[in-house]
């Protein structure tokens, strides 16, 4: 009688293993099968700048955005992250191939195999061209070699199984290069793809639901700061109807609104990167977002009143 129960739920056991097996198994590794094509590391700089990369990665506490040793606490509601080293030391991408670094970005897998966390914006890198990531990474090759490896994630369990990450992605991982709008302007479509791609805007501009995949019908309307603290603004016209596509690109080279405000919080380190980007290419990304349809985020908490 035992073993006819038994027997069964071995099957059944194994089978759901292999099923899980399956749907988490990480992306093959990228293989080059365009034409031959030579990096420019001025052309990476610009990818560098407009992925925001010394934001998270460049060492924290010393003045040099561009030595990349990481160590960069991020907070969220599933535990902190620590931003790695990415510089071309051995203890960063020292040893990588382009074809590791390729795979990492647009797809979110390690040299080794296994999945990164998406505290790595890999979800909007997808979108961009393997040209674009090819110049980042011979940009990469030229700064400062930084030593020291940063400290492990802390998650709770599951969360830190690595392996987990595979159905995540399945969610809410939206493959594709960046397909440009034949019916929109150059500039509103280099906009468009900066933006969704190497910008990675709505990582932090959208609100995010439990399982945290970004929700896509409130794309860009704003929410919880996904570091724990503070709301993030609505950026659709929605949010920032009132100002101009070039009150829009001022805002990005100096961060200073309309009203007189000034950027704050992480948005202070977008700005440095963003203000690093060519005119045109500002001027590009405020017309793509000057365009974005009014879209209602999710409410704001009201402020809790202060102590004393």
């Amino acid at each position: 009688m035992l073993q006819r129960i038994l027997l069964p739920l071995l099957v059944a056991g194994a089978a759901a293993f292999g099923i899980y097996w399956w749907l988490t198994i990480p992306s093959a590794p990228w293989v080059a099968q365009a034409a031959p094509y030579t990096p420019d590391p001025a052309k990476g700089e610009a990818v560098f700048n407009a992925g925001g990369c010394a934001s998270c990665h460049a060492t924290p506490n010393q003045p040099d955005r561009m030595r990349l040793g990481g160590g960069l606490a991020i907070p969220s509601r599933f535990g902190t992250f620590y931003a790695p080293n990415i510089s071309p030391d051995a203890d960063g991408i020292g040893r990588w191939s382009e074809a590791d670094f390729v795979t990492a970005v647009m797809k979110g897998v390690s040299p080794g195999g296994t999945h990164y966390f998406p505290a790595f914006p890999y979800t909007s890198y997808a979108h961009a061209t393997v040209q674009d990531v090819r110049d980042l990474f011979a940009y990469l090759k030229t700064l400062p070699a930084v030593e020291g490896k940063a400290r492990e994630h802390e998650l709770p369990f599951p969360l830190g199984i690595r392996r987990n990450v595979g159905i995540w992605k399945r969610l809410f991982m939206e493959g594709g290069l960046f397909m440009p709008d034949q019916s929109r302007p150059t500039q509103w479509n280099r906009g468009a793809y900066l933006v969704n791609g190497f910008g990675h805007c709505a990582e932090c501009h959208s609100p995010r639901n439990f399982l945290g995949g970004i929700v896509s019908s409130e794309r860009f309307a704003g929410g919880a700061n996904p570091e724990g603290e503070g709301w993030v603004p609505n950026i659709t016209q929605k949010g920032i109807g009132e100002w101009s596509a070039k009150d829009i690109s001022y805002f990005l080279n100096t961060g200073q609104m309309p009203d007189g405000d000034s950027a704050g919080g992480s948005m202070v380190r977008v700005i440095k990167n963003i203000s690093q980007l060519s005119p045109q290419d500002r001027d590009a990304i405020a017309d793509y977002v000057k365009s974005l349809p009014p879209v209602e985020g999710p409410p704001r908490p009201p402020k809790r009143p202060k102590a004393g």
